[in-house]
């Protein structure tokens, strides 16, 4: 799906729990999270971890330098905290 909106004109970000299912599907951007599964945000009730994921994500879009596919961790580099 996100092939086709950014084919439409409209940048996407995908935050992914498996690393490795986002190097096969290679999603325009991706931001590889290492919480559990089912928690792409982290744990509940905790806003400021929350909204640091979300940050993180929503960054990549400023990303000029890169092509995508473009995957970055949460917590290290660039786009990431």
């Amino acid at each position: 799906m996100a092939a086709e909106l950014e084919r439409r004109g409209i940048s996407t970000v995908a935050v992914i729990l498996l690393r490795e299912a986002a190097v096969k599907v290679r999603p325009p951007r991706a931001l590889c999270v290492p919480f559990a599964h089912g928690y792409p945000l982290d744990r509940p009730g905790s806003p400021s971890r929350q909204h640091a994921v979300i940050e993180a994500a929503l960054r990549l879009l400023e990303r000029a330098d890169a092509k995508p596919p473009l995957l970055a961790d949460f917590g290290q580099g660039r786009g990431a905290d």
